[in-house]
């Protein structure tokens, strides 16, 4: 019964018995293509995007109509190193951290 056994996968090895190198680099071509996919659609364009919401925030002025990641429309009255002071209503500012202002409003936003 042993070498039956012994037989059969010394057949499924084939001729030489090796081989084994080319068909375990050709079993990593689907993780390398899924990694570059993932690269492409994934990793690169949330790059890009950190990089724009830098730069939006290190351009940040007194003065400028801000809307913050929580939704609230404000102006920017003060700026600090990590802190913006927003003007939400006539008599009412409020602090937040730096990071929390998601986009610069166009003036047509304005418009409700």
């Amino acid at each position: 019964m042993m070498m039956v056994v012994m037989a059969s996968v010394a057949w499924a090895e084939g001729p030489g018995g090796g081989g084994s190198t080319s068909s375990s680099l050709l079993s990593l071509v689907p993780f390398v293509l899924i990694f570059v996919i993932f690269y492409f659609l994934l990793i690169l364009p949330q790059q890009k995007r950190q990089k724009q919401q830098k730069a939006m925030l290190d351009d940040l002025k007194k003065g400028d109509k801000v809307i913050t990641a929580s939704g609230i429309w404000g102006t920017i009255t003060n700026l600090g190193k990590e802190t913006v002071t927003l003007q939400i209503a006539d008599n009412t500012k409020v602090k937040i951290q730096k990071e929390h202002i998601a986009k610069i409003r166009a003036e047509d936003d304005d418009k409700e």
